[in-house]
């Protein structure tokens, strides 16, 4: 009995560390190009991790922006993905140069402190260190020039705000992110929209109908998918082997359609 309780303790660890690990795991094995690179400009350095694709031509190239705990190993595992798909992908971590003590995501002690630093950040700030980015890899020599825009969480709810801000890239990628409420913001919008949402996120979706009303009101392109039984974070937890049926399930629907809507740009 006592052989038996301790199985079950170590195959408990055992999945739970690799539920914790996969994603490290996975940049760990890959065998894609990955570096960091510095964004300069005006004085700040982003810090940014970039993937190649393994291709003979030129690749389109996605700023893959994170969620609200900073530039996180799943995000990096994700473009990496992407880049296995064929293209390029750079992950700008957007809490680059937060302070002295605390440069980069990986400084702060935990998430949670990551996460209210975050919400510190200023707006505009963050909307000029996306312009760098953008530049930074559209002028990648590996690049067609082609730049789309994504971002999970706080990083959709940024993805949407820089497609009232800018308009010189060419789709936006919105996971379950806030979506702007002002009538001229979305006015300004020239890019599609190309959202994913999880049915069990009512904070979220809650605000479909509205933005829905406002970009078919300025015929504004915004599609999107509410996949059945997903929560939120539904692409990082679905990625998890052993996240729930819904998530994986939701998160390979979202990875189709992803890919289908990179190959049609």
């Amino acid at each position: 009995m006592k052989f038996i309780l301790l199985l079950l303790f170590s195959l408990t660890m055992t999945a739970g560390l690799s539920a914790q690990d996969f994603a490290l795991s996975q940049l760990e094995n890959s065998p894609r190009h990955h570096e960091w690179v510095s964004v300069e400009f005006d004085g700040r350095s982003i810090h940014s991790f970039v993937v190649y694709p393994e291709v003979s031509e030129k690749a389109h190239s996605v700023i893959v922006i994170h969620e609200n705990r900073g530039l996180t190993d799943w995000v990096r595992s994700f473009a990496d993905q992407l880049a296995e798909a064929g293209y390029i992908a750079i992950a700008p971590d957007l809490l680059s140069g937060f302070s002295d003590e605390y440069r980069r995501t990986r400084d702060f002690p935990n998430q949670d402190a990551a996460r209210e630093a975050l919400y510190e950040l200023d707006p505009d700030q963050i909307i000029l260190d996306l312009d760098a980015v953008k530049v930074y890899i559209g002028n990648d020599a590996a690049s067609t020039g082609t730049v789309i825009v994504g971002g999970f969480c706080w990083g959709g709810t940024q993805t949407f705000r820089y497609a009232t801000k800018r308009s010189d890239f060419d789709a936006a990628l919105m996971f379950y992110g806030s979506a702007p409420t002002d009538a001229d913001e979305v006015r300004n919008i020239t890019v599609p929209v190309h959202a994913f949402y999880g049915e069990n996120d009512q904070r979220i979706n809650s605000g479909i109908p509205a933005i829905e009303e406002l970009m078919n009101r300025f015929d504004k392109t915004f599609e999107y998918e509410i996949y059945k039984g997903a929560g939120h974070g539904y692409m990082r937890t679905g990625d998890d082997p052993n996240g729930s049926e819904a998530n994986i399930a939701a998160r390979n629907a979202s990875w189709e359609r992803l890919m289908a809507i990179l190959s049609g740009l």
